[in-house]
């Protein structure tokens, strides 16, 4: 069935036609809002996992001192054991000293004494 081309459309037609149009708008404007709503939803999720400048750096400020305290710590300790090493040092220079040596010397005198006598 053709429609001949001087026919117009009945005002029942026009009427059902911008009612679709009316229907099929407000749809895509529901499917709009609603992908703009999950959007804005998803921004807000990420806005609150995001850090405020200020936030951000007053913790490199306090991992900053952390990391001086923790260089601090590790250059006592380092002194720490330099001292026990000299003193372990110290402790076997004393030991030469008061042991080894009075026996290395008495060896000597009996040596000596030793040579005395045979000649």
């Amino acid at each position: 069935m053709s429609v001949p081309p001087t026919a117009e459309p009945t005002l029942w037609e026009l009427q059902r036609s911008l009612t679709q149009l009316r229907e099929d708008q407000r749809d895509s404007i529901a499917g709009l809002r609603e992908d703009l709503r999950g959007d804005l939803q998803a921004l807000a999720v990420r806005m609150e996992q995001s850090v405020t400048r200020d936030v951000y750096h007053a913790d490199q400020r306090l991992l900053g001192q952390r990391l001086d305290m923790v260089e601090r710590d590790l250059a006592s300790e380092r002194r720490a054991r330099e001292d026990t090493e000299a003193a372990a040092a110290a402790a076997r220079r004393w030991l030469v000293g008061a042991f080894v040596a009075p026996v290395v010397v008495a060896i000597v005198q009996l040596w000596l004494l030793a040579q005395g006598k045979s000649t």
